[in-house]
């Protein structure tokens, strides 16, 4: 049997988790354009993000809280670049699209870094942070013996290796 009081939950890795806020928030701008509202976008971009760090494994919160800001810019670029490509000017569009974008979702983007941040803290960050701490000190810790320059074999890219004599040109 199992350990009693031990749930079977579903778990992601980090991966899985970024993967889920990256689609959570294109599908919030599909239905932002369906809707109207502007504020799909942010909403699902935080729900997304919640979900994604309720879920993950614990060891893996470090990669997961680094992530939000960059998965936010992905999929605004991935709409942009979407919406640049039947304008004229193609550049000036994808820019303002993107300032614009971007300085609509600053608060939901920092409103979601701020909550993945808060519930990884209090789901073990603290400890994936100390552990990191301790595996560099002690990979800084052992002396690895310095290894000096190993030129190339002699003859090594003459072309008598290669079965052709030097003298046959």
């Amino acid at each position: 049997m199992g350990e009693k009081g031990r749930r079977s939950t579903v778990r992601l890795t980090a991966r899985g988790a970024i993967a889920l806020a990256l689609v959570g928030t294109l599908a919030g701008y599909v239905l932002s354009a369906l809707v109207g509202r502007t504020f799909v976008v942010g909403v699902a971009f935080v729900g997304a993000s919640l979900l994604g760090v309720v879920l993950v494994n614990r060891r893996e919160l470090l990669s997961l809280v680094v992530t939000p800001p960059l998965v936010f810019f992905c999929a605004t670029l991935f709409v942009e670049l979407g919406r640049a490509f039947g304008s004229v000017s193609i550049v000036q569009s994808l820019a303002l699209g993107l300032y614009t974008s971007l300085t609509g979702g600053a608060p939901w983007l920092f409103a979601g870094s701020a909550l993945v941040l808060a519930v990884a803290w209090r789901r073990g960050l603290r400890d994936n942070v100390r552990d990191l701490r301790e595996e560099l000190r002690a990979g800084a810790e052992t002396s690895r013996p310095r290894q000096s320059f190993v030129p190339e074999p002699e003859g090594y890219f003459e072309p008598r290796v290669y079965g052709t004599p030097r003298g046959e040109d």
